[in-house]
């Protein structure tokens, strides 16, 4: 579910999550199969995310992954973009972004 108070309210977000056989010594690959108008999640699913890269630690479990993707949705990271003319619109014209976020979480997650 989108995080309350954010644009993605009340939208259903779909993910998947896939395991290596390094697990959890390497990061799992956790995807969005919802779209999303979001400047660090690209229109492929794939999420920019420290944790999830450089960041990993195995001591992170599944719950605060999924934590950290939520706490993604509602401050969305514009110094380090996938899709940068989202990024850009958030940093210069925010109402715009957020009504994009919203017809989207509007259109694909409900």
């Amino acid at each position: 579910m989108g995080p309350p108070g954010s644009v993605y309210e009340g939208g259903v977000f779909f993910l998947d999550i896939t395991f290596s056989p390094d697990y959890p010594f390497k990061p799992p690959k956790v995807t969005f199969r919802t779209r999303i108008y979001h400047c660090n999640i690209n229109s492929q699913g794939v999420i920019c995310l420290d944790i999830l890269k450089d960041n990993w630690s195995p001591a992170l479990t599944i719950s605060k992954v999924l934590l950290s993707i939520c706490s993604l949705l509602t401050d969305c990271n514009p110094a380090d973009p996938l899709v940068g003319s989202i990024a850009t619109q958030y940093m210069t014209n925010r109402a715009e972004h957020d009504r994009m976020a919203r017809q989207w979480t509007k259109r694909y997650a409900t």
